[in-house]
């Protein structure tokens, strides 16, 4: 079996147009939540998100403007920006591959194409529309821009997504398929239904009058997430190719682990994801003491927080310091878990650890070392969680150079 290390990344965040920009902002403690400015939004009981400012789409040509939604847009910039970061690898495009995950897909182009239809007629269906809708069409477009024909893949797992994107990267180059693998996530999912859908299920926050102290993971007030969008993306190269060609390495994808807890469409189930967390150390071939960070999936909801707690405390016993960046970015959903692995990647290799905003007064029933202001560290490997309606838990294990 062969190692899977990460020689280039790239993101488009509500923090940041790029990697590093995202990682500056995190480590200076900025939030990008703030009041939603859609007419839609006025009358919704949740009017507040995290944006990608749209000057990341300056670099994109009018067609892509005009034939790809915003979540593959996302995912393109992203995908060009880790390509780059890479060394723009010299890679037999039939080793080669692009693993991009999401939750909901082109849910903006639905609902603005199935309000063209009912107001406008079916002539005035873009005729795009299909390929814009498709779960998909992320991972399509961007095999297409890097020339990948190892394989696109598209895993649709809720916000578990992203982590099991670069999990199955992992397992490619692994297993020989592919000597190159672009994986991560991307979503654009603040639109009216989803805000709607989410807060009817009562897992959004609504603070609308504190925008900015609104995602609050881990605190005792915290009273939901907030909805955010973004793409996050590495490249994993087999450690063999990327010595060939002199490649920098930021790092190295060393355990995963995906499971589903058969538990219940909403509620994860903190038996399961201790389970998740067992076996991606397992695979890792690590213990619980030799991980010095970990990337919680934190969404900042009352059930949700206290469940991943427990299974932290259940696998370390005192577990190490956590983080969570959702407060400063929201829940980017099909894209948070590969957000979360490129930011304790970063915090490894620049041995600083992001802030978890907003925590004033941690909840009691939360017994973890939560990183509330940016503090050094030493650590060699880090954990980072996803966890997604449906049940579906995923971790993965990474490791410094």
């Amino acid at each position: 079996m062969r190692r899977a290390v990460v020689t280039g990344a790239g993101a488009v965040t509500p923090v940041g147009l790029t990697a590093q920009g995202t990682w500056a902002a995190l480590t200076e403690g900025i939030g990008a939540v703030a009041p939603i400015k859609d007419d839609w939004a006025r009358d919704l009981p949740v009017r507040i998100a995290a944006r990608v400012d749209d000057a990341f789409a300056r670099s994109l040509e009018v067609r892509e403007l005009r034939r790809l939604d915003r979540a593959e847009q996302l995912v393109l910039v992203a995908g060009r920006e880790a390509w780059s970061s890479a060394g723009a690898p010299d890679v037999d495009p039939d080793r080669l591959a692009v693993v991009i995950g999401t939750a909901n897909g082109g849910i903006g182009t639905t609902l603005v194409q199935h309000e063209v239809l009912t107001t406008e007629g079916h002539r005035r269906v873009s005729p795009h529309a299909v390929t814009m809708v498709m779960a998909n069409g992320p991972a399509a477009w961007l095999s297409i821009d890097l020339g990948a024909k190892a394989g696109a893949r598209a895993p649709v797992s809720a916000c578990a997504a992203g982590v099991e994107a670069i999990l199955t990267g992992r397992q490619m180059i692994r297993s020989g398929e592919a000597d190159v693998v672009v994986c991560g996530g991307g979503e654009a999912s603040i639109v009216d239904l989803c805000i709607s859908a989410f807060a009817r299920a009562r897992a959004m926050s609504t603070r609308n009058d504190e925008p900015e102290r609104a995602s609050r993971p881990f605190d005792v007030e915290r009273d939901g997430f907030v909805m955010g969008e973004g793409a996050a993306l590495l490249v994993l190269e087999s450690e063999e190719h990327a010595a060939a060609r002199g490649a920098r390495v930021l790092g190295a994808v060393d355990g995963a682990s995906l499971t589903s807890d058969a538990h219940d469409i909403v509620g994860g189930e903190p038996h399961n994801q201790a389970r998740t967390i067992e076996l991606a150390l397992r695979s890792a071939d690590l213990t619980a003491h030799d991980v010095g960070l970990v990337h919680a999936h934190a969404t900042s909801t009352p059930v949700g927080d206290v469940n991943e707690a427990d299974a932290l405390r259940a696998v370390f016993g005192d577990p190490p310091p956590v983080t969570a960046t959702k407060a400063s970015t929201g829940h980017l959903l099909g894209a948070s878990g590969a957000l979360g692995a490129l930011v304790a990647l970063l915090a490894l290799r620049h041995g600083i650890v992001p802030a978890t905003l907003n925590l004033q007064t941690q909840d009691p029933a939360i017994d973890l070392d939560v990183v509330a202001s940016a503090r050094p560290t030493t650590a060699r490997h880090a954990l980072v969680n996803a966890f997604g309606f449906g049940g579906h838990s995923a971790a993965l294990v990474l490791s410094r150079e």
